[in-house]
């Protein structure tokens, strides 16, 4: 496993109390972005859609130790945007591990060899680099040249100096499962935890033409383990087996979309780190104020081909919590790459989609102009 085992105890005591004290909705993960601000566009994102006022505004070291300490969750990962960017990234990060938690500072590594020396060692922190696949699959998706070879020297130099690397690899159409598979194998060689999710099919990215549908990512990730099963490959993936078994569609799960809440430049995002349709003040409100049952896939078409890991771990945890029996099946069966798969999820009362971005961004930009202080920076 890629999670060290002092990690695992740490959240299966964190889910324990929680059963204990009765919380049905709990975090697992804190999504904290700090700045949606990039040095790449991404033709698969739509994350960096803002205008410059939005795209200048930062969480400040502060705001980001308050998210942390209100949700609780033992673990914050560290999107954006691009957080190296992020002027005090590096006290940001030193405040969340002093305070303990697990931190997954996530990079695109362009700027990481340049900057391993803001962040020191520590079993609670490790780097999260988004790598899309091999050389040419993964230049091509960010659009720009030498990115990989970028990434893979700093994910080098981050090791050298004895630091935990993961990295992070989003699946669109048209990504062959031997690529794929040739992928696995190279970063398990290279010694880094692979975090593997389907793409979010995000309405503001440039590219809408090559997110996955729901049968057809578990046909593909059904093609890829079972190319592993012939290799004999042992991939180093950072990810529960039952999230994986979902993945190849031996069973169906809703999401849960509170398990990784979302701090942000807005606020605190409803419902999910993929959805923005509205924005809480503080924690406690985004738990108790978000019609949750309006959300997932069957309620609502935005999720309906929604199979992303920051959905669906949650509720993998929760099951394995729950049915350890489920577990151990896996365990001695191993993945299935074969036979029918499990029923899918009804989509014919899924409510329509709804357009809120426009409207949260002029919103926002009003806010922005109206306060004089953030105007003249």
């Amino acid at each position: 496993m890629a999670i060290p085992l002092r990690q695992q105890a740490r959240v299966a005591g964190y889910i324990l109390g929680q059963k204990l004290r009765g919380n049905r909705r709990y975090p697992l993960v804190l999504m904290l972005e700090p700045l949606f601000r990039c040095n790449l566009a991404c033709s698969g994102c739509g994350k960096i859609d803002y205008p410059e006022l939005i795209l200048n505004r930062r969480l400040s070291p502060e705001e980001c130790w308050k998210a942390a300490e209100e949700c609780g969750a033992p673990m914050v990962a560290i999107p954006g945007g691009e957080p190296l960017i992020h002027r005090e990234i590096g006290e940001i990060v030193k405040g969340l591990v002093e305070r303990k938690f697990y931190v997954s500072l996530c990079t695109n590594a362009l700027l990481l060899e340049k900057k391993l020396h803001l962040f020191e060692p520590s079993p609670y922190l490790f780097f999260s680099v988004h790598l899309d696949g091999l050389k040419e699959h993964h230049d091509k998706a960010v659009d720009q040249k030498g990115v990989f070879e970028k990434a893979v020297k700093a994910i080098k130099a981050a090791q050298d100096k004895g630091f935990r690397v993961n990295v992070n690899a989003t699946i669109f159409e048209g990504y062959p499962a031997e690529e794929l598979a040739d992928y696995l194998d190279y970063c398990t060689e290279m010694g880094v935890g692979i975090s593997i999710s389907p793409g979010f099919a995000y309405e503001r990215a440039p590219d809408q033409e090559h997110f996955l549908n729901r049968r057809r990512t578990k046909e593909f990730f059904r093609d890829v383990f079972r190319i592993g099963k012939t290799r004999g490959s042992k991939w180093n993936l950072s990810h529960s087996p039952i999230f994986l078994d979902f993945l190849l569609g031996n069973q169906e799960m809703q999401c849960t979309p509170w398990g990784m809440p979302t701090r942000n430049v807005f606020g605190w995002q409803k419902p999910c780190y993929l959805l923005g349709e509205g924005y809480a003040k503080t924690y406690a409100e985004l738990i108790e104020d978000t019609d949750w049952d309006k959300y997932g896939t069957g309620n609502y078409e935005k999720c309906s081909d929604c199979m992303a890991h920051c959905g669906y771990e949650p509720t993998a945890a929760n099951v394995a919590f729950s049915n350890p029996l489920a577990m151990l099946k896996l365990a001695f069966r191993g993945l299935r790459t074969e036979g029918d798969f499990a029923p899918e999820i009804d989509l014919s009362k899924a409510r329509a989609a709804e357009e809120h971005h426009e409207r949260i961004v002029a919103e926002e930009m009003h806010r922005l102009r109206s306060d004089k202080s953030i105007a003249a920076e």
